[in-house]
């Protein structure tokens, strides 16, 4: 247990260690390019020395937001991709190894992305938003792809729990719509301040939990060494192939058999419907516009037919999570009568577990939206807290993943905000880190037969976007662009940390243009 904390700590120090150093190297680039474009000079024919003017035309690249601010701020015209410089190097390696520490735990790794985009590769945050989102959709997918043929570790059916989607997706849209609101009229130094309590606190008690779950497969497995025949059952259970007993489906009736049977196959009806639900939201968003994307439809933030069209959304979102909310509580009662065996991590969706879990998905809805952290860093720490199984939860969490970083990264293509050249390269480095990460953390798991590896590379990356958000609000302050709010339709100060602390969660739920 030692080494394997000591081990986790070192990672986790070295990480952040080589990203303060890659960022005080980024600085000194930049100063360095500063200094010597600032006067670009030449000799005319009396051999008098003249300024070029074309560096101070106005014209920016697709890249900028604003001229150069401060030393901690990126500059305002950003390079191409090509040819490939040594911060483009040094981003993406680190960018590479965040993506592998958060594959295996099923967490798109945004607050990780985002500071690393903004302070090393040196994109203002209105583009350094839509880059990270890009290389979660890749992870997303390579997670997706891996996940949903595997099986539950512990009965007959999918890994990834539907019903969870199902009853938390909806409610921490609508929360997130609440939360992004928040985030416009808050100022940007209490917004960092409990941002960086509330993923440390998170942090610890995930990480907590991971520590507390491996000292019990630590005696566990103890307890089982001296077993004969231990090594094959315990193969069986890293595979998911162990079943329900044959006894319990055989002697139930053939409605029990029927539920069981239904059980083995992902719900098409579930994936249709959240699917739409994800549509109508980006068309509906897309419709509205906001921020800096004019609506099609010439809608003004802030007029009825704005406030109208959000509602549309919060009526959707509720229609679908009462409607969740009901086949749940049929489905549950309908097991209480069959005597339906539930097995570890599973959650009895009763009267009261269909209003307490979706109210708390709820309240972690509008703390990503009020602190622009995307859903997967709130959703993952809150199913291992509800008890669902490390590998269900982490799983689960890569589908709903998938939903949300494509939604974001269809508005982040219709505004014209995401860099195609970067954008490319980054979609294939999430797509193979995170495939590396899940092979990896599979096999650990598998080999070990402990799922606290999950738990702990989701509390890791946690701590780590806990530190990385801190490193960049800290810059951000020294730089002052720090800002003191504003109106929900309106800028308001210091936009450029705005941005960076505003996530997924608001880019597609609120259809706002960084």
């Amino acid at each position: 247990m030692l080494k394997t904390g000591r081990s986790s700590r070192f990672i986790g120090g070295l990480f952040v260690s080589c990203t303060i150093a890659a960022v005080f190297f980024a600085l000194f680039h930049d100063q360095t390019q500063h200094e010597q474009n600032s006067f670009v000079v030449r000799q005319n024919t009396s051999g008098l020395i003249a300024v070029d003017s074309s560096l101070f035309n106005g014209k920016q690249q697709l890249g900028s937001s604003s001229p150069r601010k401060g030393i901690f701020a990126p500059p305002a015209i950003h390079k191409k991709l090509f040819p490939i410089g040594l911060l483009d190097f040094l981003g993406i390696f680190l960018a590479a190894i965040g993506l592998v520490i958060a594959a295996g735990g099923g967490i798109g790794g945004g607050g990780i992305l985002v500071p690393l985009y903004v302070m090393v590769l040196r994109f203002s945050p209105k583009f350094a938003i839509p880059l990270s989102n890009i290389t979660i959709f890749g992870g997303a997918i390579t997670n997706t792809i891996l996940n949903i043929p595997k099986r539950h570790p512990h009965a007959d059916r999918p890994l990834v729990d539907w019903d969870l989607i199902m009853i938390m997706e909806p409610l921490t849209i609508a929360g997130a719509i609440a939360g992004s609101f928040i985030n416009k009229v808050l100022p940007d130094w209490s917004l960092a301040v409990c941002l960086i309590l509330l993923l440390s606190a998170t942090s610890y008690k995930t990480i907590t939990k991971g520590i507390r779950t491996y000292k019990k497969e630590t005696k566990a497995l103890a307890a089982l060494a001296g077993i004969e025949g231990f090594e094959g059952l315990l193969q069986k259970v890293q595979t998911g192939e162990i079943q329900a007993e044959e006894g319990v489906i055989v002697e139930r009736n053939e409605l029990l058999q029927r539920l069981y049977d239904e059980e083995r196959t992902v719900p098409t009806q579930n994936v249709c419907l959240l699917t739409c639900m994800f549509l109508f939201i980006v068309i509906t968003n897309l419709l509205k516009g906001g921020g800096a994307f004019h609506s099609p439809l010439g809608i003004e933030c802030g007029t009825l037919s704005f406030w109208g069209m959000t509602f549309c959304i919060l009526l959707v979102v509720i229609t679908v999570s009462v409607y969740a909310r009901k086949q749940l509580i049929a489905r549950y009662l309908k097991k209480k009568e069959l005597g339906y065996k539930y097995v570890d991590g599973d959650i009895q969706w009763n009267e009261i577990a269909t209003i307490k879990y979706p109210c708390l998905c709820l309240f972690a809805g509008f703390f990503a939206g009020m602190f622009g952290v995307g859903g997967g860093i709130v959703k993952g720490p809150l199913m291992l807290e509800m008890g669902v199984a490390p590998a269900v939860a982490s799983a689960t969490s890569a589908v709903m993943i998938l939903y949300t970083s494509f939604s974001a990264a269809t508005s982040f293509v219709v505004f014209g905000l995401l860099r195609y050249d970067y954008g490319f390269m980054l979609f294939v480095v999430g797509i193979i880190c995170t495939a590396v990460g899940q092979v990896g953390v599979n096999y650990l798991v598998k080999k070990s037969g402990r799922g606290s590896y999950i738990i702990m590379s989701i509390g890791a990356v946690v701590a780590l976007s806990t530190a990385m958000m801190g490193l960049q609000s800290a810059m951000a302050f020294v730089n002052g662009t720090m800002g003191s709010g504003g109106g929900i339709c309106s800028g308001g100060g210091g936009a450029s940390h705005r941005r960076a602390l505003m996530g997924m969660a608001e880019a597609f739920l609120c259809g706002e243009a960084y």
